[in-house]
């Protein structure tokens, strides 16, 4: 096994200097290449002993990192059939994985070339997984750049000696490259096509915008690129030529015109409920509505869904004859003297209003309450009131809806007659009632 390893040693040391003269290869840097190889591994190589050395192979990477520099990755498979901590001494397979880079003297368009290589490794020894690093150098035939052989001796220098003792690793393979489409070896490159250039055309431009005569639609006009050399005096983005309001800016579904306005009541057609009716932009460009059709519109209408008279307001006028019988029947409310309790001789009066009421459901009443000046005014404006809410209630329990009744009370406010007879005073205890439809 010793003189194996010397004659490696020798073979790479008789042709390291054979490698040295250029040949005309397809690249001096090396491309991708992929290989195999059979190995060799002597885990105690300061002593002579083939039952030490174990067999294997490698599965390899190789670019070229430089002109003088390849970088590898390398796979090894190991059947270590007598590695040192086998105490069965049965075969085991270890796996190994390295990392180096390669320097050689010379780029890599040579035909033999020495080189020198470093690197990392670890493997998976029985029972324990062990880094070592790779050193040594090697040999590569390089076969016009299609392919490579490539043999290797390598010192592994381990990280753990307690374990893996420093090796000798021995290895032979061959590359193949993987960088498709060079040109073949000696094969001459066709020569690049003589192009004439053709005399430049003459551009015409007439008007002098930019925009060659023979795309220019407006060529005696200057105009803009965008608008094949045509002017937009509006800028809305219209040709002049084609624009129905050149010196307004429009829109292209109007001609170029602005959005029309039919009824001209500033709100433009298509935002226009109403587009030929003048309106207003409260009720999205129609008229002010009028819901009953009385000719008041609904913003000045106090009666907008009940048919009425302008002088009213939009609400229906009272009948006569509904007045006469309000008025009758608020003369023929009675109450307990000082009191807010109604005498059993109203029933009949109040029982004629929730009749009117009935018969109406638009009517409202509104019930007034007013007393003489006997007494402190504080006491006669609660008197006041409390009449007032009493014929509310009345007519709430013979079924008229609260929101149609209000009452209010004014005390001694607003006589109707001289407080200073007794006559007058009994005019003055009164409660008046009033319809309206608002």
């Amino acid at each position: 096994m010793t003189n194996f390893k010397n004659g490696i040693l020798a073979l790479l040391l008789a042709i390291a200097f054979q490698g040295l003269h250029a040949q005309d290869f397809v690249s001096a840097k090396k491309g991708s290449a992929i290989g195999f190889s059979g190995n060799l591994t002597d885990f105690t190589p300061s002593v002579f002993n083939s039952s030490t050395i174990n067999p294997g192979f490698s599965l390899m990477y190789w670019k070229g990192l430089s002109k003088k520099i390849d970088f590898s990755l390398r796979y090894n498979g190991l059947f270590a059939n007598n590695f040192p901590v086998n105490s069965d001494g049965s075969s085991k397979y270890i796996n190994e994985f390295e990392a180096s880079l390669h320097a050689r003297p010379a780029n890599d368009n040579h035909l033999l070339l020495p080189f020198i290589s470093a690197g990392i490794g670890i493997g998976n020894y029985p029972g324990k997984w062990t880094p070592y690093a790779p050193l040594g150098g090697g040999l590569q035939l390089n076969l016009f750049s299609e392919g490579y052989i490539m043999l290797q001796a390598n010192y592994r220098v381990s990280f753990d000696n307690t374990y893996l003792q420093n090796n000798m690793f021995y290895s032979l393979g061959c590359l193949q490259t993987i960088n498709y489409g060079k040109p073949k070896l000696n094969q001459p490159l066709p020569a690049p096509p003589v192009v004439v250039a053709p005399p430049a055309p003459v551009v015409k431009d007439r008007d002098g915008d930019g925009v060659p005569d023979s795309i220019d639609a407006c060529p005696d006009v200057a105009g803009l690129a965008s608008l094949q050399g045509c002017p937009d005096r509006d800028g809305d983005g219209i040709a002049d030529k084609d624009d129905k309001c050149p010196d307004v800016p429009g829109l292209a579904r109007y001609g170029g015109c602005p959005i029309p306005d039919t009824d001209h009541d500033g709100i433009n057609d298509e935002e226009d409920k109403c587009p030929t009716v003048p309106g207003v932009a409260k009720y999205g460009g129609c008229p002010i509505p009028d819901t009953d059709g009385d000719g008041v519109n609904d913003e000045d209408d106090k009666c907008p869904t009940l048919p009425g008279t302008v002088a009213n307001h939009g609400c229906p006028e009272v009948k006569a004859e509904i007045k006469k019988r309000i008025d009758v029947a608020a003369h023929n409310i009675y109450f307990a003297t000082g009191s807010a309790k109604l005498l059993v001789k109203s029933n009949k009066a109040l029982n004629a209003v929730a009749s009117v009421l009935s018969a109406d459901t638009n009517l409202k009443i509104d019930i007034n309450g007013y007393t003489d000046n006997k007494g402190k005014p504080e006491k006669n404006q609660t008197l006041s009131e409390d009449r007032a809410k009493a014929v509310y209630d009345y007519l709430v329990k013979k079924g008229v809806t609260e929101s149609r009744l209000k009452s209010a009370g004014f005390g001694e406010n607003d006589p109707i007659a001289d407080n200073k007879t007794a006559t007058g005073r009994a005019k003055n205890r009164r409660v008046e009632l009033k319809l309206h439809y608002d």
